[in-house]
């Protein structure tokens, strides 16, 4: 590939960065060296809602933070017993249960609805038993139902970084509160890209679990779904080198050991990135030559059979959606109220068909990953969403690069850069292998920032 002004400042980047430890590394070496959690947990909470809508959290709540952190010290008194999360801000998305807070799903009337929780959810339970402390809930796309993170009940989610672009969606508050550094790592869901896009869009790293993951580790329990057929769950964070860790403390996985230097990656033909930004071709374009210096092999495979992936899962997912929402469309902004009217007009035969459809797109999936050990796409076709702006347009143009894994309930790693992100997709259930990949393209190529 001949060198861009981007791969060069990339490679600059690359040469600061080699010494630096990662993020989760950094913090566990100021707590093993007598930083105190409260001290740790005291700055995150200095960064919160930094944005221009100061509304990346939904619900904070510092006292009870700082408690948390303090008493961290007394469960966990010699450093031999710290789990892995021990002194980490970690925000979780308001579509999840924690005691105390109401749950919203990013709508006025289920915040009311709901009351305050009573107990917290799996995922909350598991993060608090590894030593996480969590700051608060995020804000989100309303219902976990959207790409672009705009709220009109909760205020649309800018970037702190840039208050003129929106993180994406639907984890919009999950990927602020770790670009704003409050969080060092954020619990997202990712139907149908709620992960990777803000992720690509924020500049960061993404993992979404393989579908029924979290389900078999009771970790959905206390949660809101939004379609169970392609809901999952994961994390937004900042460095490629922190995966196996986050991996381990939610999931409990233990990634491979193995030599990565042989590896078939298949990568979408050319035609199916047809509509894409050139900064968003120029971004995977240099992953894509970064994996074959590492010794992958990449060939590219047709896309053809992805093309009807958007209107099976639209279908299937407003479908179901529909049925959990039932009564209660006229209290969502419009959008997402016409689209859950849609998905319950849709007859069981039709649904049905769509199962089919679904069914079959699966096990054409399947088929492919015999061929290979990995797929590279990007995240999405674009490398900015502007505030303010007409994005109703973009869901479809968004979804068209995500929906395909999404049908085929996929683990994710989303590779991080500068105006774009890569979606590294595995078969399904090999998360493990994964994150052990991830972690090895993140220490040769240490991106975190970016």
């Amino acid at each position: 590939m001949p060198p861009t002004a981007a791969n060069l400042s990339l490679t600059r980047y690359n040469a600061a960065m080699a010494a630096e430890p990662s993020p989760l590394a950094q913090l566990r070496s100021r707590l093993q060296s007598g930083t105190a959690p409260r001290s740790i947990v005291a700055e995150a909470l200095a960064r919160t809602n930094s944005n221009a809508g100061h509304n990346v959290y939904l619900d904070l709540n510092p006292d009870r933070a700082l408690a948390a952190a303090d008493h961290l010290a007394v469960r966990f008194a010699a450093p031999a017993q710290q789990p892995p999360l021990y002194g980490m801000p970690v925000s979780l998305k308001d579509c999840f249960d924690l005691a105390g807070s109401p749950t919203s799903c990013g709508s006025r009337f289920y915040a009311e609805a709901n009351g305050t929780a009573s107990k917290d959810s799996g995922v909350a339970a598991r993060l608090k038993e590894m030593g996480a402390v969590l700051l608060g809930k995020t804000n989100l796309h309303q219902l976990a139902y959207g790409i672009t993170g705009e709220n009109t009940d909760y205020g649309d989610c800018a970037q702190p970084r840039n208050a003129a672009w929106l993180t994406g969606g639907s984890s919009s508050g999950a990927a602020a509160s770790v670009q704003e550094g409050s969080a060092v790592a954020a619990i997202g869901t990712d139907t149908g890209g709620s992960i990777r896009v803000p992720a690509a869009l924020c500049g960061l790293a993404g993992y979404r679990a393989s579908l029924d993951l979290a389900h078999r580790l009771g970790l959905w329990q206390g949660g809101k779904h939004l379609a169970r057929s392609f809901d999952t769950l994961g994390w937004l964070y900042r460095d490629l080198r922190d995966t196996p860790l986050l991996a381990r403390a939610l999931f409990g996985l233990e990634a491979t050991t193995e030599n990565f230097t042989s590896i078939r990656i298949g990568s979408v033909d050319p035609e199916f990135l047809a509509d894409c930004e050139p900064r968003v071709l120029e971004v995977f374009h240099l992953w894509k030559q970064r994996l074959q210096d590492l010794g992958a092999t990449i060939t590219t495979f047709s896309t053809e059979f992805w093309g009807g992936a958007l209107d099976i899962f639209a279908r299937i997912q407003a479908h179901e959606a529909a049925a959990i929402h039932h009564g209660h469309f006229a209290h969502f902004e419009k959008p997402i109220a016409d689209r859950l009217a849609w998905g319950e007009s849709l007859s069981e035969e039709e649904v049905t068909h769509e199962r089919h459809l679904h069914t079959a797109f699966r096990t054409r999936m399947d088929a492919l990953m015999q061929h290979y050990d990995f797929l590279i796409a990007p995240c999405a076709p674009i490398s900015s969403l502007a505030v303010h702006a007409d994005h109703s347009p973009a869901r479809n143009h968004l979804l068209r690069y995500t929906t395909p894994i999404s049908l085929a309930g996929m683990p994710v790693v989303a590779l991080p850069g500068n105006g774009g992100g890569v979606q590294l997709i595995a078969v399904r259930e090999a998360d493990a292998r994964l994150v052990a990949y991830a972690a090895f393209l993140g220490e040769t190529f240490p991106v975190a920032g970016l």
